[in-house]
């Protein structure tokens, strides 16, 4: 059973296959403003948020990836970039990440994380999106509307979780 505020966190898959709907201007914008407001260190925001919904440019994005070929199918990927040298930016990069997730969970959307950073082909993603050098890959979120959704297949709370201290 799911408590209404937190059933779209709740019911969030990670989605291979997407049907060819467009993601309206206004949800992109809606998603993208949810990842600005995500938590940072010392409030320093390092990121750089963009939406690719380009379709050439999604393919490319898909064929320099290791395992993310399903962005080429996606209507929009989101690319998450932060500035290197902040002491915190994979951590800001990935609450940014997670903000964009649950965002378009809460649209109705489905996303796939791909991984971005310290992966080689983060610098041609980068350069292929015009964004400066001072800022590095994070992660890449395949978004759109779900062909299918898959089975849930988590651990039970019970099995991850514990209470003041762990017992074993």
């Amino acid at each position: 059973m799911h408590h209404l505020p937190t059933k779209f966190i709740k019911q969030r898959r990670s989605v291979r296959s997407f049907t060819s709907d467009p993601v309206t201007e206004s949800v992109i914008r809606d998603i993208l403003d949810c990842a600005r407001l995500a938590p940072t260190a010392r409030n320093l925001q390092p990121w750089l948020l963009g939406a690719v919904t380009d379709q050439e440019l999604r393919h490319r994005i898909s064929d320099l990836t290791e395992y993310g070929k399903f962005i080429r199918e996606s209507p929009v990927c989101f690319a998450v970039f932060t500035q290197a040298s902040a002491k915190y930016y994979l951590e800001d990069g990935c609450a940014a990440t997670m903000s964009i997730i649950l965002a378009a969970s809460a649209h109705g959307l489905s996303t796939c994380w791909v991984a971005g950073a310290g992966k080689d082909y983060g610098p041609h993603v980068r350069d292929l999106l015009h964004v400066p050098e001072e800022y590095a890959l994070v992660s890449l979120i395949a978004c759109g509307y779900a062909e299918e959704m898959p089975s849930m297949g988590k651990k039970s709370l019970e099995e991850v979780a514990f209470r003041d201290r762990y017992k074993g």
